[in-house]
């Protein structure tokens, strides 16, 4: 079968309030309009075309790295003339798959079913049945069950809007018929615009069977007209993201209280996540993981054995195995921590390597740094890194002990088992095996009084 996806995603947006196209609002920090290409992007042999009307180029631009057909409907006059823009497009045995650019939850098992239904002789058209049908077209059926018409709302009769099974406006048609309908829309009714349901009619005239489908949740069909329906559908996702993660084994404290926005690329056994944790881009988590509350990751792989205490930020980084960090602890983007490392309290770590078993355990910045293994850091050590225009690089041997407060001056080599004294500013190589320190000389003034506030 070869299909011929159209997604309509011209639409403004009017009561989003914003200068952002509709379909470039986010589920999950993604588009939602990508959603839904994506989505098409899983059906086999399938060329897709894109309707877009309001903010065009900003749409094009989001999605530029899409492979799609863009298609401009200059002038917004209804769901069919939106579909007139792709005929050129479209084929006589093509099966045509029309979505919408503000649907973004669709499933695709809802859609292969969907597909499942057309023919030359049958149109498939997706219903879904709501307990308040208010604002949707209507399917009216004879007494036989067949579908008759789909009513808009502005134009059903008071008993025709008492139906609750509703038009999704997702359909699935031959490109024959499709084109011969296209051609015969008119636009007389409340609106002025040409609705593409009026096809509906036209096939049952033409003895074409309408066959229905539904989703397995009214949830799937939802689309995106304001800020509550875009929250909405964001705890829908988010939880199914819950779901899918703990059918795998994940232990969720509350599934509530967790966000994925990406995806996690391979996931290990015993994994707990506490609560208010964000999973963002591409993750990969080995066995018997702990993440604490409030933690932020994004783009990051963790090894076995590891434990994330509470309110720590991971971006772009690599945690070995064994290792524990934070709470409060800042994972800046190039960070490759080997086996067993300890990153306490209120540390950050930039575009650093920390071999196996070393320990920076309390308020320090390494930035620019290769740190071997064993490594002792004490708490208020930073690498001076930057000197206002170029970044240089500290190099910390194995072994060595850097006492608290001290200050690296990159470019500096601290040797192997080396001692730096608390409170020193390093600036030359430091020799292995050897104490390093720079202090001023301490001394104590007699009889000194401390100040008073005047008027005391």
């Amino acid at each position: 079968m070869k299909i011929t996806t159209v997604i309509l995603a011209a639409g403004k947006g009017t009561r989003m309030h914003s200068s952002l196209p509709k379909v470039l609002h986010c589920i999950a920090d993604k588009p939602l309009l990508q959603h839904v290409y994506d989505l098409s992007r899983q059906l086999a042999d399938n060329s897709i075309h894109i309707v877009i009307g309001h903010g065009a180029e900003q749409v094009r631009q989001a999605l530029a790295s899409c492979r799609v057909n863009w298609l401009e409907q200059l002038q917004q006059l209804g769901t069919g003339h939106a579909v007139q823009q792709a005929s050129p497009f479209i084929g006589d045995d093509d099966t045509v798959l029309i979505l919408y650019g503000d649907v973004p939850l669709l499933k695709l098992s809802t859609v292969e079913r969907l597909l499942a239904n057309v023919s030359g002789e049958s149109l498939a058209l997706l219903t879904v049945n709501l307990a308040d049908s208010s604002g949707y077209g209507r399917i009216v059926r004879n007494v036989a069950g067949q579908v008759l018409k789909i009513v808009e709302e502005k134009d059903a009769t008071a008993s025709e809007k008492t139906i609750r099974e509703v038009n999704t406006g997702i359909m699935a048609v031959s490109g024959r018929w499709l084109k011969i309908w296209l051609g015969q829309l008119t636009n007389h009714n409340v609106q002025k615009e040409y609705y593409l349901t009026d096809i509906i009619e036209m096939a049952v005239a033409e003895g074409v069977v309408i066959v229905t489908s539904q989703p397995e949740t009214a949830e799937e069909v939802l689309g995106v007209n304001n800020r509550m329906q875009l929250a909405q559908l964001e705890r829908v996702y988010q939880l199914e993201q819950a779901d899918k993660l703990m059918s795998q084994g994940v232990s969720l404290r509350d599934p509530l209280r967790f966000d994925l926005r990406g995806y996690v690329e391979s996931l290990g056994q015993d994994i707990e996540i506490d609560v208010n944790v964000l999973l963002e881009g591409k993750i990969s988590i080995g066995n018997h993981v702990k993440i604490g509350p409030n933690t932020q990751i994004k783009n990051a792989v963790i090894g076995d054995n590891v434990e994330i205490l509470g309110c720590c930020v991971i971006e772009d980084a690599v945690i070995g195995a064994g290792s524990r960090i934070g709470p409060y602890a800042r994972l800046r983007p190039e960070t490759v921590l080997a086996a067993n490392v300890h990153i306490g309290n209120f540390v950050e770590i930039k575009k650093s390597a920390i071999a196996q078993d070393s320990k920076i355990n309390h308020l320090s910045y390494i930035g620019d740094a290769t740190v071997g293994s064993k490594v002792n850091i004490g708490a208020g050590v930073i690498t001076c890194n930057y000197d206002g225009a170029n970044k240089f690089r500290t190099v910390i041997g194995d072994g060595a002990f850097i006492g608290s407060d001290s200050q690296l001056v990159a470019p500096v080599t601290i040797g192997n088992n080396a001692t730096i004294g608390a409170g020193s500013t390093i600036t030359r190589n430091a020799p292995d095996n050897q104490l390093t320190l720079s202090r001023g000389q301490q001394f104590s003034v007699a009889g000194w009084q401390r100040p008073v506030k005047k008027g005391s």
